[in-house]
């Protein structure tokens, strides 16, 4: 069954220009991914593989579309039997469990509001989320630290119900005896419980950099928004296997690990491990014909580290990148270990790929790509006045009154937050680039990131692109330190790799190599060697700690 021509008037195209001027989704207002995706394949193919999952305990399970059918209306029967309603906010903290599947799919044929969490959050993250987003029930892995975690929260909070996997613990309720008791069947809604597909489906709390997490709004149509992520980008197919490595609690899995996968008719693999393995990652790719893979350019640094060569890697056939800017040494030494160019992709928990590298396209490592069907993407400089070639300014989303499809609908709850960043049909999306003379995206840093010394902006990357090719230098963030002559100077913070201790000539030796690797006038004046970055929950370095461990240490 081929799905994808009831949403698709057109699924092959020529060229680039031919994909950007033609790409069209089509979908009623009725739209709801559980019935109309995952029930209607089953329908036709029951047997269609949707998840192949292991873990590093010999466990493998493959999971059909018949089994997500029916193990998705039994969660669904069962959170109505806890009171679940349309319009509820759930909470999932379920890692890569693949009671994630059911839980997520049932509470979308039920109506109610998923919000995906990572199994890292502490006890005031918790109840922050519980608070601000009115959550009535957790659902999470059988984990003690989780466990206490959310119970120490429940405290604080007036969350209603509490469900593990196995409900061990007193107060909690069972999700797999809930779901062996609940009915297979469960009948799509009618009436004021039936949803329309401008209704909320998905809440992500994104972990921002600056400031509380902000609520980003997802509506029924954000499935379809992710046909552009996986048959355009990720180049997955029917048949096909795809990975990509990301945690159930972050957005890159509704990007990698299940909507617009299972649309194109591509199994999900998931692996199941709670302390990455680069050997045992290249070991999942192999034993389960992997054919298309997605990961951030740290997991592609570690497996290069490990080594691809010797293996046959003729079932892969894409490998794509995103979650940060590709340094040029990564895609060069993946190409040379595998034969595959690595494709990038940019987007935002608030949107879908908004950018990529597509297949009719020669990548440019580094680049972004070039705008998706949909998005009106433009480069704006402070003043508002449209960039040059070359001129770096802020990526903004030209929407008008029509958003591109997957687009998320506002932070929930929050107008004042939406006009911020969405105004007058533009959506400011906090990032800097700039654009080629062939139309390709250079991503640059965010707007707080980037560094104006002497006269020169500086963006975070490039200086961090030339660092990362020194062998000394295994993780680093660049910022600006304010200074009476220049305005700010270039301050590297640096974790080193193993068998490297902290000296000045070291300092001398990776300030030497950036000036000769970029222009001179980059250099970090500045470098300090610290045993590790200050992160977000999701890993991305917070530039902002470093500026204001600076701030204070001056003061």
């Amino acid at each position: 069954m081929d799905i994808l021509q009831k949403y698709l008037p057109r699924t092959e195209f020529t060229s680039y220009d031919d994909f950007a001027a033609n790409y069209k989704v089509v979908a009623d207002s009725s739209f709801n991914f559980g019935f109309d995706v995952v029930d209607a394949i089953t329908k036709a193919e029951p047997q269609r593989r949707a998840v192949v999952w292991c873990n590093d305990h010999n466990e493998e399970k493959t999971l059909t579309m018949e089994n997500m059918a029916v193990e998705s209306a039994k969660a669904a029967n069962f959170f109505r039997s806890c009171g679940i309603k349309k319009g509820d906010k759930v909470m999932l903290i379920l890692k890569r469990h693949y009671a994630y599947w059911y839980a997520v799919v049932g509470l979308h044929k039920l109506g109610a509001v998923a919000i995906p969490a990572t199994h890292q959050l502490m006890q005031k993250d918790i109840v922050y989320r519980v608070k601000a987003a009115g959550i009535k029930m957790i659902v999470t892995v059988d984990d003690p630290t989780v466990l206490d975690v959310v119970d120490e929260a429940h405290l604080e909070t007036p969350l209603e119900v509490r469900v593990s996997l196995n409900g061990d613990r007193e107060g909690w309720l069972s999700f797999n005896a809930g779901c062996t008791a609940a009915a297979a069947d469960f009948p799509r809604p009618q009436g004021a419980e039936q949803t329309v597909a401008t209704d909320i489906m998905l809440l992500y709390f994104t972990s921002g950099t600056t400031g509380m997490p902000k609520m980003v709004e997802h509506n029924f149509y954000y499935p379809l928004g992710h046909i552009l992520t996986a048959k355009y980008w990720q180049r997955c197919f029917a048949g096909g296997v795809h990975l990509t490595v990301a945690e159930t609690g972050w957005a890159k899995a509704s990007w990698g690990k299940i909507y617009g996968q299972w649309l194109v008719g591509s199994a999900v693999m998931v692996y199941d491990y709670d302390r990455f393995n680069p050997a045992r990652m290249i070991e999942v790719l192999q034993n389960h014909k992997v054919t298309t893979f997605c990961a951030p350019p740290t997991i592609y640094r570690y497996l290069l580290k490990e080594g691809f060569t010797g293996h046959d890697w003729s079932h892969l056939r894409y490998a794509v990148v995103a979650g940060e800017p590709l340094n040029p040494e990564i895609y060069n030494a993946f190409l040379e270990q595998t034969g595959l160019k690595l494709s990038e992709g940019y987007g935002q928990t608030e949107m879908t790929v908004a950018a990529a590298t597509y297949e009719w396209m020669e990548p440019k490592p580094g680049s972004m790509g070039k705008a998706s069907p949909g998005y009106n993407i433009d480069i704006l400089a402070p003043d508002g006045h449209s960039c040059e070639v070359a001129e770096e300014g802020e990526i903004v989303v030209k929407t008008g009154n029509n958003p591109p499809l997957g687009m998320f609908n506002g932070y929930y709850n929050n107008t004042e937050m939406t006009k911020s960043v969405w105004q007058d049909g533009i959506y400011h999306t906090g990032d800097v680039a700039w654009r080629d003379a062939d139309g390709y995206l250079w991503f640059v840093g965010r707007v707080d990131d980037v560094i104006k010394s002497s006269g020169y902006r500086i963006g975070p990357f490039e200086v961090e692109s030339a660092l990362l090719e020194h062998p000394a230098v295994l993780e680093c963030a660049i910022t600006g330190v304010p200074d009476p002559t220049r305005g700010a100077v270039v301050k590297a913070t640096i974790v080193l790799a193993k068998g490297y201790t902290p000296s000045e000539e070291l300092k001398t030796a990776i300030q030497n190599h950036v000036k000769h690797v970029t222009a001179p006038y980059k250099y970090p004046r500045i470098v300090e060697f610290v045993p590790e970055l200050p992160k977000t929950i999701s890993g991305k370095i917070r530039r902002v700690a470093i500026r204001d461990s600076d701030q204070s240490a001056s003061n």
